[in-house]
């Protein structure tokens, strides 16, 4: 008996420790990534880096606020254009499933998931930037919206889902309409979850560069006009990594942590709203 609770208890332990060691090895990279870009770029990072555009070549200094500007105009369009889509399509889907329309609108969604973003850029280079005859912000915008709109929905799906059903038949029950039930019930219980799912859509997109280089191309002037061309970080990363210049390297290295350093804060600050408003129901 007391040999095969020591064998049992041994045996605890040491999954424990295989599950921890799997943990450690599975964030490992991630704090290699932030370890390399501090290490790299964070010497570069500066008020001028903020708060200037690009020098001209062959001179120092300068920075990437033309970029800084152009990704949050974009993600912010992509946003307005994406998100009520996506939410909608996934309060539609989890509260009506059986309808043909809503498995057609799970179907699709499972495909664009599984699309390449560099597909989704030549699309939108087709409908959106041929058709308008030159390279523009809004169709970078389009093209993160796409890409944007199935992961909200799935996620949107799944945490409509988990809303027990009493909360539905208890609203229906006091007289309420159906769509007022998802609206106001259903989907505000599920509030919290769909604010991190829609966060992580966004640190998604936030960070793509081959659709960009379809459709907003980028620029090396500040613009705010996001029908026309501009620039993003990802471009200015991409831009910078692959000139033959060590200032563009330098730029690069910050750019990335710059972009790291964002979507991280966004989500920190958005995690934290949610919590101190919502935490008194969990």
């Amino acid at each position: 008996m007391i040999n095969s609770r020591r064998v049992r208890r041994w045996t605890s332990n040491l999954m424990v420790g295989v599950v921890g060691l799997t943990v450690l090895i599975g964030i490992l990279p991630l704090f290699l990534i932030l370890g390399t870009l501090v290490v790299k770029g964070a010497g570069s990072l500066n008020l001028a880096f903020f708060l200037e555009t690009p020098a001209p070549v062959g001179e120092t200094g300068g920075g990437v606020a033309h970029a800084i500007v152009g990704t949050l105009l974009i993600v912010a369009v992509a946003c307005l254009m994406g998100l009520p889509i996506g939410l909608a399509a996934g309060i539609h889907a989890a509260e009506f499933p059986g309808t043909r329309l809503s498995r057609a609108t799970r179907f699709l969604a499972d495909v664009m998931n599984g699309t390449p973003s560099i597909v989704v850029g030549v699309f939108a280079w087709t409908w959106v930037v041929a058709r308008q005859g030159h390279f523009s912000g809004l169709a970078g915008s389009v093209a993160l919206a796409l890409l944007m709109i199935p992961m909200v929905m799935r996620t949107t799906e799944e945490l409509i889902l988990l809303v027990p059903n009493a909360l539905r038949e208890a609203a229906l029950a006091l007289g309420y309409s159906r769509w007022r039930t998802s609206l106001t019930i259903v989907a505000r219980t599920a509030l919290p979850g769909l604010v991190t799912g829609s966060l992580l859509a966004v640190a998604r997109i936030a960070g793509e560069t081959a659709p960009l280089l379809f459709t907003a191309l980028g620029s090396q002037f500040m613009r705010t006009d996001v029908t026309q061309p501009m620039s993003a970080l990802p471009l200015a990363v991409f831009a910078y990594a692959t000139g033959p210049y060590e200032e563009w390297h330098r730029l690069a290295w910050a750019s990335a942590l710059v972009l790291i350093l964002l979507v991280l804060f966004l989500s920190l600050l958005t995690r934290l709203a949610t919590r101190s408003r919502f935490g008194s129901h969990e």
